[in-house]
């Protein structure tokens, strides 16, 4: 069995990092920074006529016909690039809402009772049991108060805490009726407003968590090569300071927390098992956000100043570590696992201390 990407998949690889270079350079990503977050709808639908969005719907259906192994790859290239948007929400809303796939329309997703991300510029929010879009829509976000970011390429909306008033009542999936006389009534019986359940169900809960570390992946290995080549281009006291011990030890920790996490994302893709795709979401976290302060702090004074890019990718580790599948529901998720069933054939589960897989490179 051999874990090392195909030439098919070196390729896609490298056509997403081209292309992200071409659409959303540094230029493009500060610009993106000065007007707050706000999307780039031409960049969206650019991402969508590459396929980013539909990669993973049948070719009879207009997509690419590839598949969960695939999509961790690009969105491995997203996190390194600082890719703004919701662009798992979008992903796995392809062939779900229409316009997804091709990059028209702007999905968001309404987790729990999470801040959303990206809400006044979103055509339809993921919510427990279905997209609201239209009128429900509308009212969900005209109930949402906009809260402080911690990334400033990511506004955040609170949803709602219960039902509006003076507004028709929604569910997920269903337009809003009218609203009748009388500021604090609404049509029909109360529904409970959509933030309350979480935005994915089953197996979708897992691949939106899997792509979440993928992105956490990308921006690991980013700032490790960020911390590298200022290591080695910064000067004091006459030498490099890459050569200095404490600082080969930073850079040295950054690499070893980002190839484990690159090993554990890339083989929960190949597996789809939901406790692998919970290891992988604690690795790719944790190499995310220490090697961001790891890297800032080889940066010394000037890493934190706004010029300089760590601290973006501080803050984006940050806030995706806090959302999707925390690390402590993660961890549940792994305590849940331990001997609740016997290891699965084809699972890495299935492989005990002295036992290793053929093939092998991650």
């Amino acid at each position: 069995m051999d874990f090392q990407l195909s030439d098919d998949q070196r390729a896609l690889r490298s056509g997403m990092r081209e292309l992200l270079g071409a659409v959303f350079d540094r230029d493009r990503m500060r610009a993106a920074v000065e007007r707050g977050g706000a999307l780039d709808r031409a960049l969206w639908r650019e991402l969508g006529a590459a396929g980013f969005f539909a990669l993973r719907l049948p070719e009879e259906d207009g997509g690419v016909g590839l598949g969960l192994p695939e999509a961790v790859l690009l969105f491995e290239e997203a996190g390194r690039a600082l890719l703004p948007g919701p662009l798992v929400a979008t992903h796995l809303a392809a062939g779900r809402v229409k316009g997804a796939a091709e990059g028209a329309a702007v999905v968001t997703a309404a987790d729990g009772d999470r801040p959303v991300a990206h809400l006044a510029e979103a055509d339809a929010v993921l919510a427990g049991g279905g997209p609201l879009d239209g009128e429900a829509l509308r009212a969900f976000v005209a109930a949402a108060r906009p809260v402080l970011s911690m990334d400033p390429l990511t506004p955040l909306h609170l949803p709602p805490p219960e039902p509006v008033a003076g507004r028709a009542a929604f569910a997920p999936g269903r337009v809003a009726g009218p609203v009748v006389s009388g500021p604090e009534r609404v049509t029909g019986p109360a529904v409970s407003a959509p933030e309350r359940a979480p935005a994915y169900a089953g197996r979708l809960r897992y691949e939106a968590a899997l792509l979440s570390a993928a992105e956490q992946l990308g921006s690991a290995a980013r700032t490790t090569e960020m911390a590298v080549q200022h290591a080695r281009e910064r000067q004091q006291f006459g030498a490099p300071i890459g050569s200095f011990q404490a600082v080969k030890h930073l850079c040295a920790d950054m690499l070893a927390r980002t190839e484990p996490a690159r090993a554990a994302v890339y083989a929960a893709a190949v597996t789809g098992d939901p406790l692998e795709i919970a290891a992988a979401e604690l690795l790719a976290d944790e190499a995310a956000v220490r090697n961001a302060r790891d890297c800032l702090q080889i940066h010394g004074g000037m890493g934190f100043t706004w010029e300089a890019d760590v601290h973006l990718h501080l803050k984006r580790a940050w806030l995706r570590a806090a959302t999707g599948l925390t690390e402590a529901e993660a961890e549940e998720e792994l305590a849940a696992g331990l001997g609740a069933a016997p290891p699965r054939s084809g699972s890495s589960a299935a492989y005990g201390p002295g036992r290793s897989q053929a093939g092998g490179g991650a």
